[in-house]
């Protein structure tokens, strides 16, 4: 299968040509070759630059923990001094900003976090994270943080990268571009590969092109399942297709819950807008806001989000995303201390539990470094089927500078009964897939244009290439 180039162009050589595929494969093989190769041709870049920067930000999790193991771990001591006491140690070493969520330290060498909002230089989306010792109250140093996997200035900037190339919202177009098609490439090039004579799959005692499609087909193959998995779950959170994917989830009553963070009653002050000079201590404090989370049955790792007014509770939610998956939450009156709301991750919809799982699992918390290591492979694989694919299109052209292109009117040899239904599909998957449908649209016009150009100039169309 091919996630370049197409690789299934063997017709142009009577010794390696395929064979008759199975007649209810027969019409839809040329165009799905087609398909195949002009999609391989021009969203393989982008695909390249997915992979490369997936590679990277699967590796950034051993990195960080190298890069920043002063700030992250500490020498276990005897016993973790009150959460309000770090929170005051880390608001007297950095009284910028004020405080927005406190991570208290989940394992015994790990430090406690404190993150501040609203400083100075530090982007409106992340936070400024400062370390302290749990058990001593030191400020062991403060750093620019981001999302709710807590990543670190290095993995923060090649998840951006990875994300929209550091170009913004315009620049997530490119991800989602490469993970709209990459799930039609591997399926087209499974197609492909499995209409294919048993014997010319091998890569063993072949040369040339074909043991460069053997090794494209081979990877491919095992890789499919690993593709389309990174295509389903990279657009979950995409910026159209993924929105598109929210309005139906919760059109299915299947949307992510979320606890409840209205206190209710009046708090005498006690809320965000009390004076503290965003210190996160509001009514009861942070110790016995925790200490109420804990006898709800949340335990480490936990993140505590301070009242956002007057009328706002506290939040204590748990932010584990390894397996088991700890996602529950409860709402705090601050007023009080008495639990106002729980939402529990065993309460949440099928598909709301899958979409969390599938997300870690693309991200390589899910499974801790195993995890990471997969989705390195996967990421490597990728690399080398676009490389090989490629290479295919290079010798297919017999050393000329490119190779030629798949014939056109491919279209025209499928049967109505065959193509009207797969057109439907292709508009239907189009428009939950905008990017998806645009490019494929895109594509078709460029090339009705360029044929109908050699047409007009009575040039040798790819159709008369054999």
């Amino acid at each position: 299968m091919s996630t370049a180039p197409s690789t299934a162009t063997e017709e142009a050589s009577q010794s390696d040509a395929p064979a008759a595929p199975p007649r209810r494969w027969a019409p839809l093989r040329p165009l799905i070759l087609r398909l195949h190769f002009y999609a391989g041709v021009l969203v393989a870049p982008f695909l390249l630059v997915a992979a490369a920067t997936g590679f990277l930000y699967a590796g950034a999790f051993q990195a960080e923990k190298l890069m920043y193991a002063h700030e992250m771990t500490v020498p276990v001591g005897d016993e973790k001094l009150p959460i309000s006491q770090q929170v005051a140690a880390a608001r007297k070493a950095h009284p910028e900003g004020t405080v927005s969520a406190i991570r208290p330290s989940p394992e015994a060498d790990a430090s406690t976090r404190v993150m501040l909002s609203g400083v100075k230089g530090i982007d409106d989306t992340h936070t400024l994270a400062v370390f302290v010792d749990p058990y001593t109250a030191e400020v062991r140093g403060a750093l620019e943080q981001y999302g709710s996997t807590g990543a670190l200035p290095l993995r923060t900037w090649i998840d951006e990268f990875h994300r929209d190339l550091h170009l913004g919202e315009n620049g997530r177009l490119y991800s989602e571009l490469a993970a709209s098609w990459l799930w039609v490439i591997a399926a087209g090039g499974l197609a492909l590969w499995f209409t294919r004579r048993r014997a010319l799959r091998k890569v063993r005692g072949a040369s040339g092109r074909r043991r460069t499609l053997g090794l494209h087909g081979t990877v491919g193959v095992w890789a499919a399942i690993g593709f389309f998995f990174l295509s389903a779950t990279g657009l979950t959170w995409s910026a159209y297709a993924g929105a598109n994917i929210d309005e139906l989830r919760t059109s299915l009553g299947q949307a992510t819950p979320s606890v409840s963070a209205s206190a209710g009653g009046d708090h005498g002050g006690h809320g965000a807008a009390a004076g503290n000079g965003g210190s996160g201590e509001h009514g009861v404090g942070l110790d016995k806001v925790l200490a109420a989370a804990r006898a709800e049955g949340l335990g480490d790792p936990v993140e505590i989000v301070p009242p956002a007014d007057d009328s706002s509770a506290y939040v204590v939610k748990q932010v584990q995303r390894s397996w088991p998956t700890k996602q529950d939450a409860a709402a705090i009156d601050p007023a009080t201390g008495e639990v106002t709301d729980t939402v529990r991750f065993t309460d949440y919809p099928v598909l709301a539990k899958l979409t969390r799982w599938g997300i870690d699992l693309h991200t390589g918390v899910l499974f801790g470094l195993a995890n990471q290591i997969v989705l390195m492979l996967l990421a490597l694989s990728l690399i080398l089927l676009i490389v090989w694919g490629y290479r295919m299109w290079w010798q297919r052209g017999r050393g000329s500078a490119f190779g030629r292109p798949i014939p056109r009117g491919a279209w025209q040899q499928v049967p109505p009964q065959i193509l009207v239904p797969l057109v439907a599909v292709v508009a239907v998957v189009g428009y939950f897939v905008p990017i998806l449908g645009i490019s494929l649209a895109a594509f078709i016009v460029v090339d009705v244009v360029l044929g109908e150009i050699a047409h007009r100039r009575g040039e040798r169309t790819p159709a008369d290439v054999k």
